[in-house]
This record gives structure tokens, sequence and C-alpha cells, in this order.
């Protein structure tokens, strides 16, 4: 890395002077990197905070929440109002759409996120992370309703994710291609240290809960058990298999070596629709893997085309390396 690598302002200014972002887009990135540093000192210091267990309630997906759930949560809550432009907030802790608009304008902005993903790894001294996704109205609002927040990912205008691992990383994609910034400690600043990420075609890493192999489709089936067949199989080269419980650092590694991430829906989470929530874990997810040249799947369609029904809607969800993708796609195909 270069001594004078752009900070996360100086890449948004310049962005901003190109007509990429807005000004109000660049200080809300602003603010949720600011977010981000917070909870990251909380999780650096959650055992001597006591802050790493369980609380007494759950969220409405039915998980018992973690204290540093509700913290990231209300982290992200507090700064993500400051921009005058954000009408609602979606977050995965809360039941409904939070409103901070009585009456949300076209050109204001709906910011959706998962404070915290992966927060069982808390406990282990594991990577976690938070993911978020920004759309921005097209029409004015006039019921404050949780559906008024429905929209297809391909409306994103904004995506990323933070990960807290050796060091805390911040991916964004504006839309124009995904960059990668590291906070570097003592300054307060993420500096652009991956640039212009790309996601290799090519691979010989997926991610998957084995655990759950019973309850797969039979297209999620025989992936796995062609790349587990190695060299002697129909792919002819070994594959690792890779699982931390963590969509972030899963997508992460994914990103900077290539590979696939799998949570597909299987017959123990059909019912809801897979595992995964569409608006602000697949969408941004999906989001970032298409600008770096992957491709983000149900299987069946294109993530960022899915119509939600629901804000805390859950999808099968299959993204990375594009030719993997494809691949398991044609094997729903054959099935169907």
């Amino acid at each position: 890395m270069s001594d004078n690598a752009q900070t996360l302002r100086q890449f948004l200014l310049a962005e901003r002077k190109q007509g990429l972002i807005a000004q109000d887009m660049m200080l809300l990135i602003e603010d949720i990197a600011t977010s981000s540093r917070i909870i990251a000192h909380q999780i650096r210091n959650g055992a001597f905070l006591n802050i790493l267990g369980a609380t007494e309630t759950s969220n409405v997906q039915g998980e018992t929440q973690k204290q540093l759930d509700v913290i990231a949560n209300d982290i992200f809550i507090e700064h993500c109002s400051n921009c005058s432009r954000v009408a609602a907030l979606v977050s995965e802790e809360i039941d409904d759409v939070i409103w901070l608009k009585d009456q949300p304008k076209a050109g204001d902005y709906l910011v959706y996120f998962d404070p915290l993903d992966g927060s069982s790894n808390l406990n282990v001294n594991l990577s976690v992370g938070s993911i978020f996704s920004i759309m921005e109205l097209k029409e004015d609002i006039t019921d404050l309703t949780n559906e008024a927040v429905l929209f297809e990912g391909a409306n994103q205008i904004c995506a990323g994710y933070s990960l807290y691992g050796p060091s805390t990383s911040m991916i964004l994609t504006t839309g124009n291609g995904v960059n990668g910034f590291t906070h570097k400690i003592g300054t307060g600043e993420f500096t652009l240290t991956f640039p212009d990420m790309r996601l290799p075609e090519e691979t010989d890493e997926f991610a998957i809960n084995a655990s759950r192999f019973r309850k797969w489709d039979p297209a999620i089936a025989r992936y796995v058990e062609e790349c587990l067949d190695g060299k002697d199989g129909p792919r002819g080269k070994s594959f690792n298999m890779r699982w931390t419980a963590s969509m972030v650092a899963e997508v992460h590694r994914i990103l900077m070596r290539g590979g696939i991430f799998l949570y597909p829906k299987d017959s123990g989470n059909a019912e809801m629709g897979g595992k995964l929530r569409l608006l602000y874990e697949a969408n941004p997810m999906g989001f970032i893997a298409e600008q770096a040249g992957g491709k983000a799947s149900t299987g069946m369609q294109r993530i960022l085309e899915v119509e939600p029904t629901s804000h805390h809607q859950r999808v099968s969800v299959i993204l990375g390396s594009a030719s993997e993708v494809d691949r398991i796609e044609s094997y729903y195909t054959e099935n169907a």
C-alpha cells in the first residue's frame, strides 16, 4: 500500500466530483463508517465490558439476541439518522420499519442493515461483521407501512459490509465497482487498501454448512458431491470447503480469492423461504458480487430481481464466481 493511498473521505470526494454520488450519500457512508469503527471498538473490548453474552430477548427472526446485537443496532440507528435524506431504517433486529420522516419524498434514502452478522461467533473470538444497503426513493411515500420499503435489489445505489477481524475492513460499492478499505488504528481513518476488487471467474473453493447435507435439493447435493470427488470426479480438480458461520467472513474470503458461497433453501428451511434475509443480507451481498464481476442467484433467478413480499423475507443464496453460479443454476434447471 502506498503512503499516499486515499482515505475513505478522499475516495468519496473524488466520486462526488465525478458526479457518481450525491453529497448526502457521501455523508451517509461516512456515518456508516463511524458506526463500524465504534462497533469494532465494542467487540475488541467486549470481554472487559461484559457484553459478549446473550440477552433475555429474541429478535423478530426468533433468534436470541446477543448484547452486542442490540448495541450494534443502536449504533447504526443513531448514526444513520444523522443524514437528513434518510427516510427510513430497516434492521434485522427490529420488527417494524423505523420511519424518520412523516412525508418521505422522491430522492430520500432507505437504509437496510444487519448490524452484527455472525454474532454466534463472538464468544469464540471469530470474525463477525455488519452489512448495509441503500436505496433512493423514486416517488413520494404517503403510507408509512412496512410494505412501503419493499423494492427489488436492482434498485440499490450503494451496498457494503464491515468485517471485524484481525483488522477492520469496509467493502463498498456505489455501483462503480467494489473497493476495500482498512481502518488504520490510531488515525480513525479508513484507507483504500484493496482498489477495484474483482472475483476470479474460476475457483477451487466453496463455502457451505455441510451439516445440512441431508436436507439439500438435488442440485446442491450434486454440486457439492462433484467438488468433493476431486481430481477423479467430473470437475477434474480438488476443491476446498470452508465454513465459519458468518456470511460477511465467507463472502469476504471469496471476494479476496475466488469461490462460491451457498446458503440454499432446503427441506429444513423451505417454509421460511431460506435462511438469509433478502433486503439486508442477500441483496447487498448480491450487489457487491455482481459489481465485482460475479453473480448472485437463488438457483432459479437473479437475487437482485427477486420481488420482496416482506421486509424480513428470507431467500436462497448462491453467490460468487460467475462460472460456479452458472453451473448450479444449470443443475436447478435440469431438475425443474
